[in-house]
Parts: structure tokens; sequence; C-alpha cells
């Protein structure tokens, strides 16, 4: 006896597709919140990411200049150097590595969303910041 044969819909294809993991590709998050750093670490090596974290800007810093990394999810307010802070020296180094804003506040100053490709708020679905990591991969 053969299996039964199961007929996809679109809608039920796509879904799927988005829920698949991804190539092996390297996300640095720094948050100076450990325990949202840990949960976002979590969900996107469950995604099939590689992920590197740092507590503080100066320790993201040194990770981003230590190993290859694709793209960055960055915490905005942090104390020491901020999200702007450590973005702009990000940029001077690698302008070519897409960076994520996040932040628990709505809005962030315009000259900080300059540095960023995409912000997103600690409030977004898990499936917000996926989406927005796959669309600047």
């Amino acid at each position: 006896m053969s299996a039964p044969i199961l007929l996809k819909s679109d809608a039920e294809h796509e879904l799927l597709t988005k829920m698949e993991p991804t190539d092996s590709r390297t996300v640095l998050c720094v948050d100076d919140e450990r325990i949202g750093l840990r949960v976002r670490k979590i969900m996107l090596e469950s995604r099939g990411f590689k992920v590197l974290t740092a507590n503080n800007g100066t320790d993201g810093l040194r990770a981003f200049d230590e190993n290859h990394v694709d793209v960055v999810v960055l915490d905005y307010f942090m104390p020491g150097l901020n999200g702007a802070d450590v973005a702009s020296e990000m940029r001077k180094r690698r302008p070519d590595v897409p960076i994520v804003f996040l932040s628990a506040y709505f809005s962030l100053p315009s000259e900080a969303l300059e540095l960023a490709d995409a912000f997103i708020t600690k409030g977004d679905p898990p499936d917000v910041l996926i989406e927005k990591i796959q669309r600047l991969l």
C-alpha cells in the first residue's frame, strides 16, 4: 500500500518555504539586554543562521572585526557606545554589511536611521526580524 499523496495549496507551500532553514549566514546580534539577546540567538539559530552575540558596543565591534558577518542586528540604546556609534564604525570598516536597528522605542533619530538598512521594534513579532534579514541578504 502506498502512502497518500498530499497536495499543498500555494499559501501552504509559501508558509512552509518561509519556515525552512536558511543557508548558514552569520548574524551578529548586539544588545545590552542579555535575555532578549539569548532569545534572538535561539530563534535565529533555529532558522539555520550562525549567530554571534555581544552585550555592548565595544564587544560588538570586536566581534565584527574578528569574524565574517553577513548582517548585524543592533540595539540602539545601550550604555557606552550606542547603536549609532557602533553602526557608524561598522560602516567605516565594512560598508556593505547590512545593519538592522532594533529598539524598544518606536522612533530613532534620523541621523541614526541613515546608518541602518532597516529598523524594527523589539515589540515586533520574530518573523518581522527574519523577513528583514532575509530581504537584506
